[in-house]
């Protein structure tokens, strides 16, 4: 190959990663901005289930957290939980929560946060597309 050749094949190069760049900066500008995190206590509606998270405590390594769950028919409501400690996923170690159905029940779903070198907690649900977040801190 010619030089000529060579040169314009790295310019057309360029010139494709330029468009590539700017193409990713739109699709960054028009995403949704990201949904506040639901208050302690508050119902949030994450697809066809109603979950509330009333109260939690950590002690021991262990993040208790207390919830209101209901809505519709599911063997295993808690499956669709998800807690991220100081960057890090942690998977749920019990549930107290029995299959649910129309009504609210209250239950207690338990994390081993004992791994996790900070303090940062964040509780997320997922039903189909929708998903709702807690933050778990203490304010003061």
């Amino acid at each position: 190959m010619k030089t000529r050749t060579l040169m314009l094949l790295a310019l057309g190069c360029g010139v494709a990663i330029m468009l590539a760049g700017a193409a990713f900066l739109v699709q960054l500008t028009n995403q949704a901005e990201v949904e506040a995190p639901v208050p302690i206590g508050e119902a949030a509606a994450v697809g066809d289930m109603s979950v509330a998270v009333t109260d939690f405590s950590e002690n021991g390594g262990v993040l208790r957290i207390s919830l209101n769950i209901g809505g519709t028919e599911d063997d295993d409501p808690t499956d669709e939980f998800r807690l991220i400690a100081s960057a890090r996923p942690v998977t749920l170690a019990t549930s107290s929560c029995p299959p649910s159905t129309v009504a609210v029940a209250t239950c207690t779903i338990e994390f081993d946060v004992s791994a996790a070198d900070g303090v940062s907690r964040v509780l997320f649900y997922e039903r189909g597309d929708d998903q709702a977040r807690w933050v778990l801190d203490r304010p003061g």
